[in-house]
């Protein structure tokens, strides 16, 4: 691809300066000031006309922007623009003091039109900045604590979720007054007799929530929550055992304030929940960031056959020796297969963990904080894992096992390539993943992946079919390929060093 030119036509550009060897180039970097002043000199500079609904339409086009609705507000293109909605210069500091130089599509829509008192639901890919999305227009509505009590509900598919969103919770609430809180014990004496008023934002798991609620002195009230946040959406609307559809009504009744609005946001777009947005939210606008249920397209991704269950084992470490960077995410299937993983792998000496359910909070906890500071370089995991997580600068993930759908695939990825960044995932199937396989394909298709024909016109199964062997497709165990010679566990002090074949130490 050949370079812009920055010189004007007709005159002979000047010729480069090398710098001399020995300089100090970190000397003539410019300043942040500078460099935030460029940014919004960079922004004024965009050729588009508000005042125009064609050139709104032609900025929705560019930033890949599809909404629907009745008068959606234009977007914002840069974040000091919040000052038209009368957003706090304090809240306004807060998300540029967090690194948030400019907005992303899904903030660049979702925002304005939430500032606008609109009700939402959102879809947008991985990694895509929604959590700042939803956050900015909760905080600037409420302004400053009222001491009424609880008067914005956040709601996560799971605790790691939650305690993430908390965290950026804090971080945009500094100096505003406005005071977040985590349900993190549900045992009635944690709480005081003015537990309610004490804090303006919740933010919790249904489950923990709903316990709260149906306590016979209950000392939790949402009768003043004006907003109802549901994160990753399509997952809380799901039914069956992994589903809280119901919790979810539950809690929604519990809100008693007539004037309550509802955002949804999710990466992936089910019927289940657009159909119950249109049924129920008032005046609702649709917001779409790309195309529906793809992933980002900075992430390379890889199926690979590997025959049975030894040749994944054989496969993955072939793949450790050939090298990769951590950290490294492994998805399987259950919590019996990640604790037979995690005995394989630790007798390579590669610095690896496993998080499942049946591990308490606390040694979740701590493996999710050594996993970030990276004292842990490969983590196995559920689908528990998979949903909203945020690990900075994840460089693979690997399907160990077949995700169960094109949803489970996106967010499995989606772990990795976050906030532009590049990334890798492998995908490892078998002659049993074949019902599923031509899912996967067209999601990697519609990424702009290079997957043969031959995967794409599959015969698609009947869900009779599927759900069969989805019952009956248990797999084998974890094992070592045939004629791999099992070794000896390491002591603790030998397995705490990492093996000096492994490419990892090189991180």
């Amino acid at each position: 691809m050949r370079a812009c030119s920055s010189s004007k036509p007709g005159r002979k550009p000047k010729p480069e300066r090398k710098p001399k060897p020995g300089n100090n180039f970190l000397s003539k970097l410019p300043d942040k000031d500078k460099i935030k002043e460029d940014s919004e000199e960079t922004t004024k500079k965009v050729d588009y006309n508000f005042d125009l609904e064609d050139e709104v339409s032609r900025f929705r086009n560019d930033h890949s922007i599809a909404v629907k609705g009745i008068d959606v507000p234009p977007p914002i293109r840069s974040f000091h623009e919040l000052d038209s909605f009368e957003v706090s210069q304090q809240i306004i500091s807060n998300v540029i003091a967090c690194g948030y130089n400019e907005p992303t599509p899904i903030q660049m829509q979702a925002i304005p039109a939430m500032l606008s008192d609109r009700e939402i639901l959102a879809c947008a890919p991985t990694g895509s900045g929604k959590t700042v999305a939803f956050l900015i227009p909760v905080l600037s509505s409420l302004k400053k604590s009222s001491r009424k009590g609880f008067r914005a509900l956040i709601l996560c598919p799971t605790r790691e979720l939650a305690k993430q969103t908390f965290r950026e919770c804090i971080r945009l609430t500094e100096n505003t007054g406005l005071k977040p809180h985590i349900i993190t014990k549900v045992k009635q004496d944690k709480f005081g007799p003015n537990f309610s008023t004490k804090f303006d934002i919740l933010i919790s798991t249904p489950n923990r929530l709903i316990y709260l609620l149906k306590q016979e002195n209950q000392i939790l009230s949402l009768n003043n929550v004006e907003w109802l946040i549901v994160d990753e959406s399509d997952k809380l609307f799901e039914t069956g055992m992994r589903g809280f559809r119901e919790q979810l009504a539950e809690i929604y009744k519990s809100c008693n304030n007539s004037e309550i609005k509802r955002a949804m946001f999710s990466a992936t777009h089910t019927p289940q929940v657009a159909g119950w947005c249109k049924k129920n939210l008032k005046n609702v606008v649709s917001v779409t960031v790309g195309h529906r249920n793809t992933t980002v397209k900075n992430v390379t991704q890889e199926l690979v056959y590997v025959g049975n269950e030894s040749g994944k084992l054989f496969e993955f470490r072939n793949l450790v020796r050939k090298g990769i960077p951590p950290p490294v995410l492994i998805f399987v299937e259950s919590k019996e297969r990640a604790k037979q993983l995690y005995k394989e792998l630790i007798l390579d000496g590669i610095m690896v963990d496993a998080i499942h359910s049946d591990r308490t909070q606390l040694e979740r906890d701590n493996t999710v904080r050594a996993f970030r500071e990276g004292k842990v370089w490969v983590l196995i995991c559920t689908e528990l894992m998979s949903r909203g997580i945020d690990f900075k600068g994840v460089k693979l993930v690997v399907n160990y096992d077949f995700p169960p759908s094109a949803i489970s695939y996106i967010h499995r990825i989606g772990r990795t390539g976050r906030a532009g960044r590049s990334g890798r995932a492998v995908t490892y199937f078998t002659n049993e993943d074949k019902f599923a396989l031509r899912s996967i394909a067209s999601v990697m298709k519609e990424s702009g992946c290079d997957v043969p024909d031959f995967l794409l016109k599959l015969k698609k199964p009947n869900k009779s079919k599927q759900r069969r062997q989805k019952k009956n497709g248990k797999r084998d165990p974890i094992t070592p390929p045939i004629g791999f010679k099992k070794r000896k566990r390491k002591n603790s002090s030998q397995s705490s060093k990492p093996t000096s074949l492994s490419p990892l130490t090189n991180w």
